[in-house]
């Protein structure tokens, strides 16, 4: 069967395009106007692209984000399950992707349920997405949290792109920087090294640093390289590590800018994942489970734990909240006040709204907060470079001054 790639204006009039196998053009037309599509252009095309075969076995949160989207447009229009999962897989354009879709579409032709169904895929689906699956066909209400599903997914995904774009230039320069000191160090020292070596005086410190620092770059630079493999990889086992992952997340949240960017974020997503869950009817102890597990964060992950251990006692989500130190007496007086009036979920979204306000305003800010410190960074090394390159010649003319 050929396939056809395709671009198309979804319900939204959002701009979708993929690759579908199917008979003819007139038959891809078909299943696009069956999914609530207009077609704008449907080509055939042969081979699989080398973008394909890298992505054979990675599924983006895009992916995951559109996947979920087109979901709730075939359930709202009431189509089965089963005609729904067949239709997406149709189209998806990630050969790995569309492989797991038929996989999930084969489980519910056999009589399984979709949540159960996910659990198979673990690294695309974690376990807030099924749980909140699961709540979905247990209340019936799988249109309304595959929307709620859906905004909390494209949440997380402007996040991140807003976080790349804020960090861009800092990283760029970050770059472009030790490229430069790269270069220096390679090229430019050994020069001078070489004019240096052929008059009997004396160098700077700075100047024999960095001429034994271009030694070691030209001569063990395999060594080098190594041992930064070497570094990292014993770097990602300790992170790994039960003890590793809570130093390293504990120090994640101390570093300055970067630190309360992260503590925002992370609870953010607990308060607003938490609101959704209750909000879908899953239990508030196993609610604190998922949300303790999918925070990304070991340290937030333990306060969330005791928080847990307190509304098992009874005792309520305020005053752990409270005792945690994470959360600011806003956040906790907002949760207190929606426990007592017994509307906790909308008061949470509240909070959520609070921390990505507060988190949207760092992001924006944050090439200003790292301007400074660039700066003062890039200040030094050519301060540095150029007293080790300068310092010797000022020498060599006080050598060669007549007395």
């Amino acid at each position: 069967m050929p396939n056809f790639k395709y671009s198309a204006r979804d319900n939204f009039a959002k701009l979708v395009s993929g690759v579908m196998a199917a008979e003819s053009q007139e038959a891809v037309a078909k299943k696009l106007q069956e999914l609530g599509h207009f077609p704008l252009s449907i080509k055939e095309v042969h081979g699989v692209s080398a973008f394909m075969i890298f992505s054979m076995h990675r599924v983006s949160p895009q992916e995951i984000n559109a996947f979920t989207r087109q979901l709730y447009v075939v359930q709202k229009a009431a189509l089965p399950l089963l005609a729904s999962l067949e239709s997406i897989a149709s189209q998806i354009s990630n050969p790995y992707f569309r492989k797991v879709i038929e996989a999930l579409a084969g489980d519910i032709k056999a009589g399984s349920s979709l949540s159960a169904a996910l659990t198979k895929f673990p690294r695309i689906f974690d376990d807030v997405y099924v749980s909140l699956i699961k709540a979905a066909e247990t209340s019936g209400g799988m249109v309304e949290i595959l929307s709620r599903l859906n905004d909390l997914l494209e949440k997380d995904i402007d996040t991140r792109a807003r976080i790349k774009a804020a960090t861009r230039y800092p990283m760029l320069a970050f770059f472009v920087l030790c490229l430069g000191f790269l270069i220096v160090v390679t090229f430019v020292i050994p020069r001078f090294a070489g004019i240096y070596s052929q008059f009997n005086a004396a160098l700077p410190l700075a100047t024999q640093i960095l001429i034994a620092t271009s030694l070691i770059m030209r001569k063990f630079w395999f060594l080098i390289i190594i041992l930064i493999m070497a570094i990292g990889f014993g770097f990602r086992r300790f992170i790994d590590s039960t003890g590793g992952r809570f130093i390293w997340d504990n120090l994640k949240l101390r570093a300055p800018i970067f630190g309360p960017l992260v503590t925002m974020l992370t609870l953010s997503r607990f308060a607003r994942i938490t609101a959704i869950l209750m909000k879908s009817g899953v239990p508030i102890l196993e609610v604190l489970d998922l949300v303790a597990t999918s925070s990304g964060n070991a340290v937030i992950a333990r306060s969330i734990s005791n928080i847990k251990e307190s509304v098992r006692q009874g005792k309520g989500l305020s005053e752990p909240m409270k005792l945690s130190g994470l959360f600011p007496a806003i956040v906790v007086q907002m949760v207190y006040v929606g426990e007592q009036s017994g509307r906790v979920d909308e008061l949470l979204v509240s909070v959520a709204d609070y921390y990505d306000s507060e988190s949207g305003y760092m992001i924006r800010n944050l090439t200003t907060y790292i301007e400074p410190i660039l700066i003062f960074v890039l200040a030094l090394m050519v301060l540095i470079m150029a007293l080790a390159i300068f310092l010797p010649m000022w020498n060599l003319i006080k050598v060669f001054k007549p007395s």
